[in-house]
């Protein structure tokens, strides 16, 4: 039975729905004439509250799926199950699938699809927002993902302990092609880096917008992301606070980038922090500015 990880999910945050003559500047045509938004008739379809496109082509979602390589004995997690196209083919395979859906219209078609079925009892359904939703143990990851949450949705997945086994996601077009990015790449950035850092991240197919509805405005693609077990030593925040400098300035060198107004007063006070935390001197005959440009130059 679905859950919710928030009292704030109720019929009053639910996006009104308007009527076919309102949306139609007050002229009368209804869905029966054929003129009318699709919407209109089937009023699930009404996605603009939460970003959604239904994927309804069933060739990819089988693609997805089989992508997976899942197990008997995987436990998976869906994020944005919407109406359960992706659900009802894991279900078939996997021992049990917990779903996050944000939106209360999407969980109840969800559950009814699988109601009375076997499959009911493999499917636990969490209302709420991923972000900040308590996430189960789960082997794989499996998700039509709303494109505002895309780079929250990666770096909550990476940190997520025990490390699963891998993740099949799918992303707008140009965020796909920025996470398997190599250097040299035009797609190349700070998300290329900080991801694979962490993860093997490969392309796996295209996806068309016309397998969506409503269908989005761009194109989108299916990657997947295979953390690097054991993780890498290295703290997230501080490799990210180092990437966000070398990426400032894109057109710029390294040096300059951290010639930059404050980005030396800033590293030399979390150095200072740094060594009063594991009780290292600080007095040194050469400043700062000289260590970091002696680093730089060495590598």
């Amino acid at each position: 039975m679905p859950r919710a990880t928030t009292d704030r999910f109720n019929r009053s945050h639910e996006p009104a729905i308007k009527s076919a003559s309102s949306r139609n500047g007050g002229s009368g045509v209804t869905g029966g004439s054929g003129s009318g938004d699709s919407r209109a008739q089937n009023p699930l379809f009404n996605t603009e509250r939460f970003g959604q496109h239904i994927l309804k082509n069933p060739a990819v979602a089988q693609a997805i799926v089989d992508k997976a390589n899942l197990r008997p004995t995987d436990k998976v997690l869906e994020v944005g199950p919407g109406t359960g196209n992706l659900t009802v083919r894991i279900l078939e395979k996997a021992k049990g699938v917990t779903a996050v859906e944000m939106d209360p219209r999407m969980a109840a078609e969800l559950t009814k699809r699988v109601q009375g079925k076997p499959e009911q009892h493999k499917l636990d359904i969490i209302i709420g927002d991923f972000v900040k939703a308590e996430l189960p143990y789960f082997d794989v990851c499996i998700s039509n993902t709303p494109y505002q949450i895309s780079s929250p949705l990666v770096f909550r997945l990476l940190s997520h302990r025990p490390i699963f086994r891998c993740a099949i996601l799918m992303f707008q077009r140009e965020f796909a092609l920025r996470l398997v990015a190599r250097p040299g790449d035009v797609f190349w950035s700070r998300l290329s880096a900080n991801v694979q850092l962490y993860a093997k991240v490969d392309h796996v197919m295209k996806v068309s917008k016309n397998s969506f509805r409503p269908p989005p405005q761009v194109e989108s693609s299916v990657v997947r992301i295979v953390p690097i077990d054991p993780p890498p030593p290295v703290k997230f925040e501080e490799f990210d606070g180092l990437t966000r400098v070398l990426f400032s300035r894109r057109n710029k060198c390294c040096h300059a980038n951290f010639g930059a107004r404050g980005v030396l007063e800033m590293m030399e006070a979390n150095w200072k922090t740094w060594c009063a935390q594991k009780q290292k001197p600080i007095e040194s005959p050469v400043t700062f500015k000289t260590k970091v440009d002696s680093i730089l130059t060495g590598t």
